[in-house]
């Protein structure tokens, strides 16, 4: 159990049920009446951000949470399959719970947040780059635009995204698993 004075960004709280991570905390203290902190939780399960308001001084129940390294191996109707590098152990996770699934490939190193207490894999975070090779894309003229143009790319794993003009099929490129865009070519 933790009080109101234990908040920090990163904490895991059990709230309603559910286990949340606290993004942000403000305490405040008005001129009238008691002091009161409010926090903006996200859902570990649900990833949703929601405002909460605790009275200073509140207990709540804190939740430990253990990232560890896994490798991903394949995916099947029953989930994407994970191995732990350290002790070889084999996780399956469902689709809903991995963001940017399609831009897995095999092999890849992951990071998975598990409920310490009960040993359930809550999500899977990929690393913030991956580079992945262009399987199909339209060809770009050149001078074709003055502007920074993109078009549309499939990667190996299947994923869409939007690439500059100048890169062609069989180009490996570096794209960022936050928010699916294009960085830079790899060599």
């Amino acid at each position: 159990m933790a009080t109101t004075a234990d908040f920090k960004n990163g904490l895991c709280i059990v709230h309603n049920g559910q286990l949340f991570t606290i993004v942000e905390f403000q305490h405040v203290k008005p001129g009238k009446g008691g002091a009161f902190v409010r926090t903006k939780l996200k859902g570990i399960e649900s990833g949703k951000v929601i405002d909460h308001t605790f009275n200073a001084g509140v207990k709540v129940e804190t939740a430990r949470i253990e990232r560890r390294s896994h490798q991903f191996l394949y995916s099947d109707d029953t989930g994407f399959h994970f191995m732990d590098t350290n002790t070889y152990e084999q996780v399956a996770i469902p689709k809903d719970q991995i963001d940017g699934w399609d831009l897995l490939k095999e092999g890849q190193e992951v990071e998975i947040l598990f409920h310490a207490e009960n040993e359930l894999p809550l999500s899977c975070d990929l690393p913030p780059f991956v580079e992945l090779a262009i399987t199909y894309t339209e060809p770009g003229l050149k001078g074709d635009t003055a502007t920074n143009a993109s078009k549309p790319a499939t990667l190996e794993t299947g994923a869409e995204i939007k690439v500059p003009l100048f890169i062609n099929n069989d180009e490996k490129i570096k794209v960022d698993t936050r928010d699916r865009s294009y960085v830079e070519r790899v060599k």
